[in-house]
């Protein structure tokens, strides 16, 4: 029979564990709301400007306005090298949260990597690159509380890279994966090409119906200030949706702990309450069988 100060040693220590992760969980929602609610705010800007973006990108593919050839904006039928952004969180405690974007990015670079194209790989969060460097994956450039603070600056700094080795033909495609923010209770994995821009789902008789014009003046400058305005915001937006996404996960991770603690602390005190009186019941017949001797 188990020893009733360990079993004690035991229920204090899972005990403490569940103060703990009763905590994490209340910290967590509560982060959560305001994640959410610049999530929610800053979607509205991303889908319009990717609809602006996409029916650009269709309008040129159409009717090839002004007789324009942006590289952003053209079918690269073979790439040589591409690049892979992932976002992960740099704290851990989140459940598969952070695993699903790395087998994600995982499968993209094997598909990759059988077509002969080379992958250069670069990382924003600290468990996907510890993960990485850890099974000895190259890393071209990795960042750290990036993901965990979001800053418009140093992501427009960190991306820009990608961006101008783009558009001199450095790399033939850039793809960006983070597991985002549903709702409270579920995270969507997101694997976008942002680059270059899909030109596939316009429908050219849609143009003529379109309130959208594009001046005749400066139509290269506009393109690629557009272009630097559409990748930048998704590679922001991609850091504020993890963070959102990642705060949820660990919600729910902290309170399935919590609940698990407190099913163990119900077991060890049953567990407790047996060995207690299995030690009554042996001292019990222990005094009755000195009587009996003394008789």
């Amino acid at each position: 029979m188990a020893n009733l100060k360990d079993i004690q040693r035991q229920i204090k220590s899972v005990s403490n564990t569940q103060k703990t992760t009763r905590a994490m969980k209340l910290v967590s929602t509560a982060k959560l709301r305001r994640a959410e609610e610049l999530a929610r705010r800053s979607r509205l800007y991303a889908q319009k400007m990717n609809q602006v973006i996409a029916e650009i990108a269709g309008r040129i593919n159409c009717a090839k306005v002004g007789g324009i050839e942006n590289r952003c904006f053209n079918k690269i039928e073979n790439p040589k090298m591409v690049d892979i952004v992932f976002v992960t969180a740099d704290k851990g405690l989140c459940g598969g949260f952070n695993i699903k974007t790395i087998k994600a990015v995982k499968a993209l670079i094997k598909s990759y990597k059988e077509k002969n194209v080379k992958v250069r790989l670069r990382g924003i969060g600290k468990k996907g690159i510890e993960f990485f460097k850890y099974n000895e994956v190259e890393l071209f450039d990795s960042i750290i509380n990036l993901s965990s603070k979001p800053d418009k600056a140093r992501s427009d700094e960190y991306i820009r890279t990608s961006i101008m080795d783009f558009k001199d033909g450095k790399i033939d495609a850039l793809h960006i994966i983070y597991n985002g923010y549903k709702n409270m209770i579920t995270q969507e994995l997101h694997v976008n090409k942002v680059l270059p821009i899909d030109t596939d789902e316009f429908e050219c008789e849609d143009s003529h119906s379109s309130m959208l014009e594009v001046e005749a003046q400066n139509e290269e400058v506009m393109l690629d200030s557009l272009v630097n305005k559409y990748v930048d915001f998704n590679m922001y937006y991609a850091l504020i949706d993890s963070l959102a996404a990642e705060h949820s996960a660990r919600m729910q991770a902290m309170d399935t702990a919590t609940n698990n603690a407190k099913e163990m602390v119900k077991s060890l005190n049953v567990k407790f309450n047996k060995a207690r009186q299995a030690s009554i019941t042996t001292e019990l017949i222990e005094i009755i069988s000195g009587v009996e001797s003394m008789k």
